[in-house]
């Protein structure tokens, strides 16, 4: 390789590191979110130069596998195969960005209108193809800064990422303008002051959706979040009475949060180890277990409490051999203050690919043995996604009104149309008061000489959350098996501090511990245009990002028969 070839890759190299560093350390743990604004600038520049752009692909692809790896690194924790996977597919694109932006730039396509909508198509794209998984996006970064975020509420947090990404176009071109002598002219005054009146414009409606909230929020009942800090390979191993004595132990936190005032007590995914859906019971061989929780709910429920907890749920059915056939589901049972388990419960729709089901069983059998072999069980452990978004009822006798909430099951959360869906009902009214999120994060900590270790995970996962509450208007109570439990109002605040409890003042030291808290619901009476129209810019961009490779793809193919 000539000496000049190897200076090229360098700066390609150094370039994309750059910018992986600066995207890693916006986030959660790191939280330096202002570094968002610029870290993107480094891959664009070195895009706008002569380098080939067979190099920039290759290195890009490299160094985009590398971020990802290290970044979620947890999720080798559950399954190789799925964190592998995940990062091959996720890695490329960067790649595509390239080659779009190098396409807008070929068509003279400004930049502060190609790099937004093609940063944010690229984000929607991370979690179209692989079961939704939209994570560590510009906006995440962002979470902190409550007036910034409210135009959630119309764009969703794609119109976050959007303007961050704006403001790294707006960089490029101002070291452009300045290499050229040309900052003082009219082209680049016009973008600067596009820019500009973007931000000031964002900020003021966030000053005046919060200013509004003082007349459209309302006070709802005392509710309280169980923590559990189970770590799953303990659960696995046996080490740890997961049973009886545990779930006992959880019976007496939630006894506590309701000396405390609070009406509804939720607990973690899945931490109640039976299937609780009492239709199952009769065609166990020992129903006893099940039986037993069922009481050790119901008592504990007549204390004029609403309990919910996450558990296996199950369906006994024949198949056309008359065969019985049982469907597991990751499911939310809520029992009531008489002590009755609710009619209907509410199990998860969107299941985590090779975390809950592994792909290509009926299609690809052979594929699918093939990859049974990185998962993290040995036998079939493949779930049933639900069909129905449960709305869940509620009445307060301290306030003396009736109430209705969803639940998102661990990374539903993540998943804007899935909190969307229960944000409205047919008629374009609010459905539900508020949003509940269950989760067992415990798949991603490790445990060592007794004490549980949290990963980057679990801060990340309950900042993505904030985006839904902001987005249709609802509070999110977040109940999560070795954290990070938490409330989140409509505006996207995550609370320090709570009414009552024994979990740590301060949110994003709650990873790794046991405790409950108790606070109060906040409702919002506001119905948002996300709510009625959904990701739709997002949406576009993908579909702007998806229509210019097609595009090039068709070129290609003209030349070559030419």
């Amino acid at each position: 390789m000539k000496k000049s070839q190897l200076k090229s890759t360098a700066f390609c190299f150094a370039a994309f590191a750059v910018s992986a560093i600066l995207l890693t350390l916006i986030q959660r743990p790191f939280g330096l979110s202002f570094l968002a604004w610029v870290a993107y600038v480094p891959i664009i520049l070195i895009i706008l130069t002569n380098a080939k752009t067979s190099h920039l692909v290759l290195t890009s692809y490299l160094i985009a596998l590398i971020y990802w790896l290290g970044n979620i690194y947890w999720m080798g924790y559950v399954t190789i195969s799925g964190w592998l996977t995940f990062c091959v597919y996720t890695a490329m694109l960067w790649p595509v960005l390239i080659i779009t932006i190098r396409a807008a730039q070929k068509y003279k396509i400004p930049l502060l209108l190609a790099v937004p909508v093609l940063i944010v198509g690229v984000e929607n794209l991370q979690g179209f193809v692989l079961g939704g998984f939209y994570w560590r996006h510009l906006s995440h970064s962002q979470y902190a800064n409550t007036s910034l975020i409210q135009i959630a509420d119309i764009f969703g947090a794609a119109g976050v990422s959007f303007l961050v990404a704006l403001v790294n176009a707006l960089v490029v071109e101002f070291i452009i303008a300045y290499c050229a002598s040309k900052l003082f002219k009219w082209n680049f005054v016009f973008k600067f002051a596009v820019v500009l009146a973007a931000i000031i414009s964002t900020l003021y409606y966030g000053k005046c959706r919060i200013e509004q909230s003082d007349e459209t929020f309302e006070r709802g009942p005392i509710v309280a979040a169980v923590q559990s800090n189970l770590p799953q390979s303990v659960k696995d191993s046996g080490e740890f009475d997961v049973n009886k004595a545990y779930i006992e132990r959880l019976i007496e936190l939630s006894r506590a949060a309701v000396a405390d005032g609070a009406e509804l007590v939720v607990w973690p995914e899945t931490i109640v180890p039976s299937i609780m859906d009492k239709e199952v019971w009769h065609y166990l061989l020992d129903p006893n277990e099940n039986l037993y929780y069922h009481r050790l709910f119901s008592n504990f429920s007549r204390q004029g409490v609403y309990l919910l907890i996450g558990s296996p749920g199950g369906k006994v059915r024949r198949d056309t051999d008359g065969k019985l056939i049982l469907d597991k589901y990751n499911s939310a049972f809520l029992y009531e203050p008489v002590g009755d388990q609710s009619p209907v419960r509410y199990s998860k729709i969107d299941l985590v690919l090779f975390g809950e089901i592994v792909p290509f069983k009926q299609n690809a059998p052979w594929l699918y043995n093939l990859l049974m072999k990185f998962s993290p069980y040995d036998y079939d452990y493949n779930l049933t996604p639900g069909s129905q978004f449960t709305v869940f009822n509620m009445k307060s006798d301290a306030t003396n009104e009736e109430y209705k909430f969803g639940v998102m099951i661990c990374y539903e959360s993540t998943i804007p149309a899935i909190a969307r869906n229960f944000a409205l009902d047919e008629n374009g009214d609010k459905k539900v008061d508020w949003l509940v999120n269950i989760s067992n994060d415990g798949w991603f900590v490790k445990f060592d000489n007794g004490r549980v270790e949290p990963s980057t995970e679990l801060a990340q996962h309950a900042v993505v959350s904030t985006f839904r509450a902001v987005e249709n208007r609802l509070s999110v109570l977040r109940s999560v098996n070795t954290g990070i439990s938490c409330f989140i109002d409509p505006l996207g605040r995550v609370h320090n501090g709570y009414l009552a409890g024994n979990l740590p003042d301060k949110v994003f030291d709650r990873g790794g511990v046991e405790g409950y808290f108790t606070d109060r619901v906040i409702i919002d009476s506001r119905v948002t245009f996300f709510s009625r129209f959904g990701r739709w810019l997002d949406a576009g961009c993908a579909i702007a990002v998806l229509g210019t490779l097609i595009l090039l793809l068709l070129g290609a193919i003209i030349r070559n028969i030419r």
